[in-house]
């Protein structure tokens, strides 16, 4: 992929993800619209439905401040404990060097390379095949990955799912994912709440009107159940929105997320191979949608696949094929597939490869691996790197 290109489409979607983060606040104030036409139904029944609507219209005004205060209230706490809120649905924890050498080694090195900070590193134990990033400044962002994903991936491929995250927080994918998912989730939890008022109002109004023989109380109860029918509809339709805002924010993104990683690690192969060893094996079980959200691969399918926040792996792989010179190697099966137990380690060339001595310590697999003859300096996009430092190209 032209670099100038992959820029293009980042400055592009970062522009468009600030508008779409921008209508999530007008989603909060069309739900507290909505609110406001329930309780007004609830508290002056017997009014016709302009007169609902111009009494909600003037709610809203007034609550506005309120609304807003609280949006931005719920958004600065996520941003101290999204972290924390995530960490304890995964179970991710924080690691060193000193634990894991090997994968600790491949992300120090990708960070010198593009010359960024180096982020927390976390790992979750899970069997799964998944990685993700999260973060909302320099100080907050962590690369958290699952030791399914460390067993079953060479180094090369590690260090293209490393790349995949760096990418995400390079382009400030990170952030406004974070935000979207705060802010949708919001609005999830006040439609939820109102559907509930939604409906108990309708029942209630619905059998007023049938018991009412007077045609002026026909005429209020058929104004109170079309604000009620309104209100219905602009809570649907505002949570809709906020699925597929959630959606838009996250799927071009992962497509320029893997250009990421190839234009880093200058191995297209590599993605394509992670990408299909990860395939409908990145399930991390207890996970919300949000968590699934940020992560390389959203297996998730059924009628949450009509929102699904990744594009398939054939369409990754395919782009990847057609825009950097990859090749598909098709469905990979893994040695976990078809072992008797999930201990089982991986044989052959899916074994990951131990690192050399390099520039910052040993970080040889300290259980022990076979020894093979040391390479020489590999040349890379920003020069000579040292021996094992990127692996085998």
């Amino acid at each position: 992929m032209a670099a100038y290109g992959l820029y293009t489409h980042i400055a592009s979607n970062k522009f468009r993800s600030m508008l779409l983060l921008a209508g999530l606040f007008v989603l909060v104030y069309v739900m507290v619209f909505a609110g406001a036409l329930i309780a007004e139904v609830l508290t002056n029944s017997g009014g016709p439905a302009d007169y609902y609507i111009a009494a909600a219209l003037r709610d809203l005004i007034q609550a506005f401040p309120y609304a807003t205060g609280g949006a931005a209230l719920w958004i600065v706490i996520a941003y101290f404990f999204h972290q924390s809120m995530i960490d304890a649905i995964t179970g991710g924890e924080d690691v060193t060097r000193l634990q894991q050498p090997r994968l600790y080694n491949l992300l120090e090195n990708l960070c010198i390379s593009r010359g960024i900070p180096m982020p927390k590193l976390k790992v979750v134990d899970s069997e799964a095949l998944n990685a993700y990033a999260t973060g909302l400044n320099q100080r907050q962002y962590a690369v958290t990955v699952t030791t399914g994903l460390l067993n079953a991936l060479n180094d090369q491929e590690i260090e293209s799912v490393l790349g995949h995250e760096l990418t995400h927080i390079r382009n400030g994918d990170v952030q406004l994912m974070v935000v979207a998912v705060i802010i949708a989730g919001v609005v999830g939890f006040f439609a939820e709440l109102f559907f509930r008022m939604f409906f108990n109002t309708g029942l209630r109004y619905g059998g007023g009107w049938r018991s009412s023989s007077s045609d002026d109380n026909r005429s209020s109860g058929g104004g109170a159940i079309f604000v009620i029918i309104l209100a219905g509809v602009l809570i649907g339709l505002a949570w809709l929105l906020s699925q597929v805002v959630r959606l838009a924010l996250s799927r071009s993104r992962e497509l320029l997320a893997d250009a990421g990683s190839v234009e880093l690690t200058k191995n297209p192969d590599a993605m394509i191979s992670a990408l299909r060893k990860i395939e409908n094996r990145g399930e991390l079980p207890g996970a919300t949608s949000a968590v699934m959200e940020l992560c390389v691969d959203n297996p998730r399918e059924g009628f949450s696949d009509l929102f699904a926040t990744h594009p398939s792996v054939d369409a990754r792989v395919r782009a990847l094929v057609k825009f950097a010179g990859g090749h598909d190697p098709g469905p990979l099966a893994l040695p976990s597939d078809t072992a008797d137990g999930p201990d089982q380690a991986p044989s052959g060339d899916q074994v990951p490869p131990p690192l050399r001595s390099g520039p910052w310590g040993d970080a040889r697999d300290p259980a022990g691996a076979s020894e093979g003859p040391t390479q020489g300096p590999s040349q890379g996009p920003w020069g000579n790197h040292p021996a094992g430092s990127w692996g085998s190209r």
